[in-house]
This record gives structure tokens, sequence and C-alpha cells, in this order.
């Protein structure tokens, strides 16, 4: 893996290539971002930059591809409230993981538009934070 500075880095000037836009680097860029930010100011930048990124690597944001706000939303709560723990630790840690938010979201409502374009509360479980 990439150094997570330089993993940042690269996703902030949308140099990073497609291909290690992985679930792995959303995480490490969400770490980065919510150690710098604080989790409202990285949600907010986030918000911005994931689209941004998409479209400088011909990913569409549309209503069935690229940036999903639900999930930004979940996964910098997630980071945010691990705030402190070391990089290794977010990314073992089974809040942190791909399927995490399908313990909280029915893949129906995490999946629907409605949870793309904007923030959806769960429908299965309570978020633990």
């Amino acid at each position: 893996m990439r150094d997570p500075h330089d993993l940042t880095a690269a996703f902030e000037s949308r140099t990073l290539p497609k291909v290690e836009w992985t679930h792995e680097a959303h995480v490490v860029v969400c770490w980065a971002t919510v150690e710098r930010l604080g989790a409202d100011g990285a949600l907010a930048h986030l918000r911005a930059a994931i689209p941004r990124y998409n479209e400088a690597t011909g990913t569409p944001n549309s209503d069935t591809d690229g940036y999903h706000d639900t999930i930004t939303c979940y996964y910098v709560a997630a980071v945010g409230a691990l705030a402190g723990a070391a990089l290794d630790d977010v990314l073992a840690h089974p809040t942190c993981s791909r399927v995490a938010p399908l313990d909280h979201w029915s893949r129906e409502r995490l999946f629907s538009v409605e949870a793309r374009r904007g923030w959806v509360p769960p429908d299965l479980a309570p978020l633990p934070w």
C-alpha cells in the first residue's frame, strides 16, 4: 500500500489511478482527512472531493454509479468514532470493513437512488456511535 499521505495527495490532485481507488484507499483518504479536518470538516470536504475525483477518472456520478452520500457519511462517522487510532487499527476495525454498512441498512435501502444522493438513516440497526 502507498504511504497514506501520498495516496491522499494523489486523490486530492486527481492523479490517483482509478484502479488504485479501492475500498482500502477510500478508508485511508477518509482517515487522513478526518485527522486533518475533523469528522464534520472531512464530510464536507469529501462530499465535494470524491465526485470531482470520479469525474477526473471517467466515473459518472449518477443514480447508479460514482459518489454515494450515505456510504460516505457512514465511513466518515466510523473513522471519526475511531479518532486518534492508528491507520492499521482503523483498516482492521469491523466498522470499517467493506460490508459493514449492510449491518445497518438493507441492500434495497442502501443502494437506492435516495441513499446515493443524500443521507438516509439505517433501516436494520442503529449505528454504534
